[in-house]
């Protein structure tokens, strides 16, 4: 049965007291980020409205005491949603964690009169603030503002959006306090007899066991009570849809996709082309299920034999410790420095909180803050998944690491379009370095190859169709269709068949699985996976083939945080993400190495 909280061993946790000693510390820097006790809060940022037509240095001031603030605010977010993401039922981080949200809900509206102003001025003095040597510090930071200008409102109706935004965002939370507080799967029996637990973290191992009972009866479990919420789930996900389009449409977009990707200039065809790409080399990923198929000798091919490991008789399972061990010196090539902070990280100053507990968060993430270092949540058993999983998120704590050392606050927040490049390239890192350390085990390195294919599978095809489903939905709610539950079924079901081929038998339980995916709370975060993959893929092999210039330019990319629009940052790096040369590819890679494994 899955531990407390409190019966977790202090060394198996992130080390939150280096953030906050203590509650009553973070209550007390709560108490003070308002500036005043009475409202309005933050007087020294709302006593300059009106003033940015007095010239550079009020603009200048502005920008200082805003990022001072948002500063602060986010230190004290991070350290509430850390705890509670610990254990989702603790009223006191649950309630921590609601009034700092509901406090940068306030902060939002009360700065939101800032960029309106600045927009309203003249060409001629936006221009000369832009060339004054007292914006240098800034200059990008605010050519990303006048980017903005046929998308940003006037301050009444900015203020009004921000005053709207709390009550609107409530969907992704009402999703996470179902899914991993609210939610208590069934238990059942295995092939054996046996009586198992099913939770998330479980579900994954599950899914690789070579017990196919056990993995039919976890796979249907688990979507069967998801379908007995679809009505709900539903809902909740059409509001989430209808948010982002009513957002798209009071700033004047022309789709809630252009309003999701315009911010970091990213075109909506390079949305486009993913899928497109994708669509077009779809044999691929069908000639992969056929050989899953056959090399598992079963007369049926159903969801849940995708994951279990083709190469039978073996298996790569390790403790943490062995893990970290293994992603510390598979990142060799990144240099000393790159290999020194992180094996740090891992196993000396708590990065990590590593296993699984009672109403702990699923899944796996990287967070922190500017002023913290970075923190990773695992739910770790063992499995090479979850050794990967590891490497995947150390890629982004390192890249945290190092834009917080380099770049100063307003360029600490690398842009989401990057942000699954240096988690994916720290997975190629691992599968080179397997593949080295097993080169005299031929099952093993099957095994590993096996594991880069599923890696492609997952990464690329599966985010890029749950990219359109994404994109489907809310192409479905533009045209004003609503979403029912048999609508997204019925979808779902479609973008399965389309995707895996005939090969694949499709259990009517499939149908829901779109219900549990948390990604699609998140406003077309998911392709970013597959643009990821594609691009980390091409610069992991720069690096690795190449030399020092390739080496650097790829730690300047990690440094750049976000002075620079993603895809140019991409383009210092080695890789143009514009057109369909990086993920056709990473298909062509899946290609050789299906060839080469079958």
């Amino acid at each position: 049965m899955l531990k407390k909280r409190t019966d977790i061993q202090e060394k198996d946790t992130w080390d939150i007291k280096s953030f906050y000693p203590d509650f009553e510390s973070w209550e007390q820097d709560f108490k003070f980020a308002t500036e005043t006790s009475e409202t309005p809060y933050w007087p020294s940022l709302i006593n300059l409205q009106g003033t940015l037509s007095e010239g550079i240095d009020k603009l200048v001031e502005t920008f200082e005491i805003t990022l001072r603030i948002e500063r602060r605010l986010e230190k004290l977010y991070t350290y509430a949603h850390l705890r509670h993401d610990e254990d989702t039922t603790n009223d006191l981080y649950k309630t921590a964690f609601e009034r700092i949200s509901s406090l940068l809900h306030t902060f939002h509206t009360a700065s939101s009169w800032i960029h309106p102003e600045l927009l309203s001025l003249s060409e001629e003095q936006i221009t000369s603030y832009l060339n004054a040597p007292q914006i240098i510090d800034y200059r990008f930071h605010l050519e990303k503002i006048i980017r903005m200008k046929p998308h940003t409102l006037s301050k009444n109706t900015e203020k009004l959006l921000a005053l709207a935004a709390k009550p609107l965002s409530g969907y992704q939370q009402i999703f996470s306090s179902m899914d991993d507080a609210d939610f208590d799967f069934p238990s059942f029996r295995d092939g054996y007899g046996e009586e198992r637990e099913l939770t998330h973290a479980l579900y994954s191992q599950y899914m690789r066991s070579p017990d196919r009972i056990l993995r039919e009866r976890a796979c249907k479990l688990l979507h069967q009570h998801y379908a007995s919420f679809e009505n709900t789930l539903s809902s909740n996900l059409s509001g989430q849809v209808e948010t982002q389009i009513f957002y798209a449409k009071a700033r004047h977009y022309k789709s809630a996709l252009e309003a999701a990707l315009f911010p970091d200039a990213v075109e909506t065809t390079v949305y486009e082309t993913l899928i497109d790409t994708v669509r077009n080399n779809i044999d691929a990923l069908h000639e992969y299920t056929q050989v899953r198929k056959d090399i598992l000798s079963l007369g049926d091919l159903h969801y849940y034999d995708l994951y279990v490991p083709l190469v039978k008789s073996c298996s790569i399972e390790m403790s943490y410790e062995e893990a970290a061990d293994c992603v510390i010196e598979s990142v060799r090539v990144l240099g000393s420095d790159y290999q020194k902070a992180l094996a740090q990280g891992l196993k000396e100053q708590r990065w990590v909180d590593r296993y699984e507990n009672l109403h702990k968060r699923s899944g796996a993430y990287s967070s922190g803050c500017y002023d913290s270092h970075p923190y990773i949540l695992h739910n770790y058993t063992g499995t090479l998944n979850d050794i990967y999983t590891l490497a995947h998120e150390a890629g982004h704590s390192m890249h945290s690491y190092l834009t917080w050392k380099t770049q100063p606050f307003h360029y600490s927040q690398y842009s989401i379009f990057v942000a699954e490049v240096a988690s994916t390239f720290n997975e190629n890192l691992l599968t080179n370095y397997l593949l080295h350390y097993y080169q005299d085990d031929e099952q093993k390195r099957a095994y590993i190859i096996n594991q880069q294919l599923e890696e492609i599978r997952g990464t690329l095809f599966r985010q890029t169709m749950f990219a359109e489903f994404e994109l489907r939905i809310h192409q479905l709610a533009e045209a004003n269709e609503p979403l029912t539950p048999k609508r997204l079924r019925t979808l779902y079901r479609e973008l399965v068949a389309f995707y895996y081929g005939d090969a694949l038998n499709i259990d009517k339980e499939i149908d829901w699985e779109w219900a549990r995916i948390p990604h699609f709370y998140y406003n077309f975060y998911v392709y970013q996976y597959a643009t990821g993959i594609s691009a980390a893929h091409a610069l992991c092999k720069g690096v690795s083939e190449g030399g020092s210039a390739e080496k650097a330019a790829y730690l300047n990319f990690l440094k750049a945080g976000s002075s620079a629009k993603p895809l140019d940052l991409l383009r210092i790096a080695g890789v143009d993400m514009t057109g369909p040369t990086a993920v056709q590819a990473t298909i062509d890679k899946f290609r050789s190495l299906l060839k080469d494994f079958n």
